[in-house]
Formats: C-alpha cells, structure tokens, sequence
C-alpha cells in the first residue's frame, strides 16, 4: 500500500493547538445561527436532527483522523481519493471542498457581522461591511504563516467555548416546558431539514487533515484531538439546542442573532453586547482554522495538476501558500458578492455549503475502506459512515446540483489532460 507518512518530528503544532483548531473548525460559527434555523425547521424535535448528527459524525471524524494520522498531506481528502479512486476523484473531491464547500466563508463573515450590527444597533447596511472586515483580518493573519495561526488559534477556541457555556449558564433558568409542545409540528420533513442544516454544525473534521503535516506526531496527536473535539462539539450543539427551543420556543421564526436573543432575555444591557463582541472574535477565528485548509488544498491541486501548476508554490510542508491564498480569496470575494446581492440569506449558502462537504465524505469514505486496514477499527468505522453518508445525500437532495456541475468539471479537466497528452505537440502548435 503507497504510504505518504510523515516523521514524528515533521511539524510544530501539538495536542493542544490541534484540538483547538479542530474545536474552532467543527464547532465554530454554526453556534451562532444553527440552534435558530434549525428551531424554525423542525421545532423541539431540532433536539433529535442534534443528536443523529453527532452519532453519525463520531464514525466521520473517526475514520478522517486514521486517514489523516496515516496520510498527513496538505491534500487532505483529495490526497486519500487519489490513492484509493484516482485522479479524476481527487479532483472531483478537490474542486468540491475548495470551491463549494468555501460557499460557507460569506455565511461566517455575515454572521460576525450581523452580531456586532445588532450590538450596535446599527442599520444593517453596515452588515456587508463588517462582515468585508472579518474577511480580510484573517486573510492577512494567514499571509503570516501557521506559526502565528496555530498560537492564535488558542485563544480563540477559549473564547468560542466562553460563549457557548456563558449562554447556557444564563439561559437555562429561563426555559420552559411548554416550549417543547408539540415535539414535532413540522413532521419528519422538518427534522430531515434540519439534519442538512446541523452537518453544517459538524463538518470540518475534513478540514484538518489539509494541515496534518503541520501537526508533532500526527498518528498520536490527531486521534487524541479528534476525540476531545467531539465531546466538546456534541455537548456544545446539544445544550444550545435544548435552551434555544426552552427559552425561545419554535413557534416564530427567529432572528440572525439567536444567541443574542437568549442572553437579551435573561442579562438584558450587558449580555448582548458582551455576546456580539466574543461573537465577533469567534468568526475570526473560524476562518483562521479554515482558510489554511483552503489554501493548503489549492497549493496541492496545483502540485497535481487538478490546477495550475502556478498555484503549486508553497504545497510542501512548512511554507506558506501564498498565490493559493490570493486565489481562495479572490473565490472567497465572489461569493461574499453574491450573497450581498442576494440579501443576505444565509440558509441557501449553508445548505451549499453541506451539501458539498457530504459529497466530500461520500468519496472520502469510499477511500478510506480501501486505504485503511481490512478489519481495523478505522476501517469499520469507514464502512458505518459509507451507509450513513448515503443517508446524507438523500437528505441534500436538490442542492447536490452544485458539487455535480463541479464533478462535470472534474470530468472535463480529465478529458481535455489526456487528448492533450495524445496530440503530438507539433501538432497542437499547428
């Protein structure tokens, strides 16, 4: 079996860093607006979308850290596709996660904005502004290098998990029973809605494995902050959940700012403000986690030739991508636009977005049991999430039509490389 491992002493982040980029990358801003949207789709069963994902995700981030520990390369998912299916698949996994999952950068950006909009009071013309801004603060913080990134990083896990058990601390005296009568008012529909929101809420365990070289002793450190992560992301998700629908109810349609709503209700003056600003810090730091992974996996199409080899520069481990950075921000700036001009609807990007990480894990699970060893709990654990992630693309339904016009593309990229390597040179030049 080809192997890509990496020596133990190959990269400079350790168990805490890497838990806490995992943290900030599964976690992240989906406590901002997840526990809302998914109240408004399915009511108190939302509570039953939370934990079927969070089962469904322990055999998912299972089988990516034994991908990961195994094969730390800035490739990530397209890298463990490309020695299990292909290079087509590669680039189908590619082009999926670098341009379609990269729709969820403007719903991160917006949602920091529409906090700090709110804490203000400002007129939310400001929104796409502030959102601009969030942006931008991390691009140039990852022009530094990881180095930088990964210290960073430490704090702003702490500060994600401040808000999310300030919230509940708060709240949780002011939930009521009543709110979750009737359990179901939106049928099994609604849940199935809210499923494809909440893979959202825990997705990311992918995005790591872009950056597993960077991490000391990947086949430890990877396995161990793949563990921690997901008790702190499935309890976080969980008690949100069970006091956006106790204090809130589900019988209205909520606002952007949910987590504001709750503290407004309970520490009125201070906790919303106080809400908005680590709000704010949270966006930050989820695109810091996140837009070393985009880079990463731009800079090693390029190496492959799923891009242009222009972008290549910086792929190996240690350097800095920074033409693939300059590219992911170019793709980034468009979707943003896109999302201004559509009003800032937030759902249709999300469910883009998870839409196009599922079909992420359906090859990447699909590799990993061939890549993985025939009766190991890595291995098991890729067969479970193959069933599972079948049931996830039933869910995405309509929304698959994005990563299916990139596998098009992935397709034709394939077509045009080999009737180029047919054609005599002196024959093309003619």
């Amino acid at each position: 079996m080809t192997t890509i491992d990496a020596p133990v002493h190959a990269g400079r982040l350790g168990l805490a860093q890497a838990s806490a980029l995992y943290i900030a990358a599964v976690l992240g801003t989906g406590i901002l607006a997840l526990p809302g949207l998914a109240a408004d789709a399915a009511g108190p069963a939302s509570i039953v979308a939370v934990v079927a994902v969070f089962i469904a995700s322990i055999p998912l981030a299972g089988t990516f850290a034994a991908l990961a520990a195994r094969f730390p390369d800035a490739g990530g998912v397209a890298t463990f596709v490309r020695l299990a299916l292909g290079s087509t698949a590669a680039r189908m996994s590619g082009y999926w996660f670098f341009f379609g999952v990269s729709f969820g950068a403007p719903v991160v950006a917006i949602l920091g904005g529409e906090y700090v909009a709110a804490a203000l009071a400002a007129p939310r013309e400001v929104v796409p502004w502030l959102g601009l801004a969030f942006l931008v603060v991390p691009l140039v913080v990852n022009a530094f290098g990881l180095r930088l990134t990964g210290t960073i990083q430490l704090g702003l896990t702490a500060l994600l998990l401040v808000v999310v058990i300030g919230v509940v601390a708060v709240s949780a005296p002011g939930v009521e029973p009543a709110n979750f009568t009737p359990f179901l008012p939106r049928g099994l529909a609604g849940v199935g809605l809210a499923i494809s929101l909440f893979v959202w809420a825990f997705a990311g365990w992918e995005a790591v494995t872009h950056i597993a070289g960077e991490f000391r002793d990947p086949r430890r450190t990877i396995p161990v902050a793949t563990g921690i992560a997901i008790v702190v992301v499935g309890l976080s998700y969980l008690a949100l959940q069970i006091v956006t629908v106790g204090v809130l109810g589900s019988s209205g349609v909520h606002s952007q700012v949910p987590l504001i709503d709750l503290v407004a209700l309970t520490v009125p003056g201070v906790g919303p403000a106080v809400v908005a600003v680590i709000a704010a810090v949270v966006a930050v730091g989820v695109l810091n986690a996140y837009i070393p992974a985009f880079a990463n996996l731009a800079a090693s199409l390029g190496r492959d030739g799923h891009l242009p080899r222009w972008f290549a520069k910086g792929a190996e481990v240690g350097s800095v991508p920074r033409r693939a950075l300059v590219l992911w921000a170019v793709i980034a700036l468009v979707y943003f636009a896109a999302m201004v001009v559509t009003g800032l609807r937030l759902e249709p990007f999300i469910l883009i977005h998870t839409s196009s990480m599922v079909a992420v894990y359906a090859l990447g699970m699909t590799a990993a049991v061939r890549l993985l060893e025939r009766g190991s709990l890595g291995w098991w654990m890729a067969v479970v999430s193959v069933v599972l992630v079948a049931g996830l693309l039933v869910l995405a339904g309509v929304h698959l039509l994005i990563p299916a016009a990139l596998a098009i593309v992935a397709v034709g990229v394939t077509v045009v490389q080999r009737v180029r390597r047919t054609v005599p040179a002196g024959a093309r030049q003619r």
